[in-house]
């Protein structure tokens, strides 16, 4: 594997306790490698003594975040950054829904009020039409939330057609256009792997199942933008890094690597890095593949090496609160607890997540990052960020017999 560029790399950490897709069957980092499930019990499963230390701190700075959220971030017509649209005030919602509010608790139910504002005559819903995939994606997310009577069920079947609509499928893109599968921030244009994430967790909130048609085609597209030398992407980027982890975008043009050293490698590979490689394995688990699949066990590989909770890695402090995001997020879908170093230390990550997020919780309740890159100087979007993370940290539910 191409290993050449530079930056912080954690200790190299095992996975244990894998439960990926369903399985129930706890993987060691061996068995990821071979396919082989372990006998149940052989993989780590000794609760941290710290345990309930670290969920009344995680009860308490999600309570101090809902705090300022609800007193300093919404405005009097229910939103969050306004200026940028519904999206913030999406996953703002979102994330008070997913952290134990209620359609009643008054933030709550301005902000669904606010978002019912944004819905369109063609079931999409977005504000000014520049990001109409991404803002109906976490609205999409948010209402199905709120959705437990029902009551958004017309409103997520016609935002789902949207979405769908939206997507390189067979009508746009021929099945070898690595274009295929995708979709963008607004539909035209080049496809992501953040958006095509988005757009793979939205259709699941709306109940569709892995085998999906549209679910299916995003796979294809998730697959080639992992640095994977395997049949599942044929782009010529495959095996120019050959490392397991995800890139954001698949360039159709030829690559300068003397453009930019934070993106490419010096034979024109696309670097992967922290944030992607979670979304690539989260939006994987939920097209359906298990462990046994080779990308899955290539994506744990590089989790696995750099494991960070205080960098995104290959990014720095650049999209830290999305990277938080999508690191919880991942290794909740993947089933996984806890996580072993080389020295044979092990790690819970929920714990290790959650006191990084209370040490850099400013005295308001809110979270920032110092880094503008990706609009993550705002506080209301670094702290539905980081609130989201928070969800995915609550204790994880003993098995039959623990």
């Amino acid at each position: 594997m191409n290993r050449r560029w530079n930056f912080h790399r954690g200790r190299r950490i095992f996975v244990t306790g894998l439960l990926v897709a369903g399985l129930g069957v706890p993987l060691t980092a061996q068995d990821v490698a071979t396919g082989q499930a372990a006998p149940t019990g052989q993989a780590a499963t000794a609760e941290s003594q710290s345990g309930e230390a670290v969920e009344t701190q995680r009860q308490a700075i999600v309570r101090k975040g809902l705090e300022y959220l609800a007193g300093e971030g919404q405005t009097d017509a229910g939103m969050f950054s306004p200026r940028v649209g519904p999206g913030v005030t999406a996953l703002a919602i979102t994330a008070a829904l997913r952290n134990g509010r209620t359609v009643d608790d008054p933030m709550v139910a301005k902000g669904l009020k606010a978002l019912q504002g944004f819905v369109k005559p063609d079931g999409g819903i977005y504000g000014n039409g520049r990001l109409r995939n991404y803002e109906t994606c976490v609205a999409m997310l948010c209402f199905a939330e709120a959705n437990a009577d029902g009551r958004y069920n017309e409103l997520l079947g016609r935002a789902k057609d949207f979405v769908t609509e939206m997507q390189y499928g067979e009508v746009k893109r021929d099945p070898s256009d690595p274009w295929y599968g995708g979709v963008g921030y607004g539909g035209a244009g080049r496809p992501d792997l953040s958006n095509t994430g988005y757009f793979i967790e939205a259709l699941r909130a709306t109940e569709a199942g892995p085998e999906d048609p549209a679910i299916q085609r995003a796979l294809a597209f998730v697959s080639r933008c992992q640095n994977l030398d395997a049949k599942f992407n044929d782009t010529p980027l495959a095996g120019k890094v050959d490392d397991g982890g995800f890139y954001y975008e698949i360039p159709t043009t030829k690559i300068d690597p003397s453009t930019s050293e934070e993106r490419y490698t010096p034979n024109g590979g696309l670097r992967s890095y922290g944030s992607m490689t979670y979304t690539g394995l989260k939006s994987m688990i939920y097209a359906g593949l298990t462990s046994n699949d080779p990308r899955v066990k290539a994506a744990v590989d590089w989790i696995s090496e750099f494991y960070d909770v205080e960098n995104n890695p290959g990014m720095g402090s650049a999209g830290l609160y999305y990277y938080y995001h999508t690191f919880a997020a991942a290794l909740k879908a993947a089933g996984v607890d806890e996580l072993k170093d080389e020295d044979g230390d092990v790690h819970d990550w929920r714990a290790d997540l959650v006191q990084e997020l209370a040490r850099r919780q400013n005295d308001d309740g809110s979270w920032a990052n110092q880094n503008e890159r990706w609009f993550e100087n705002d506080k209301d979007l670094a702290t539905s960020f980081a609130l989201l993370a928070l969800a995915y940290c609550d204790p994880p539910k003993s098995s039959p017999g623990k």
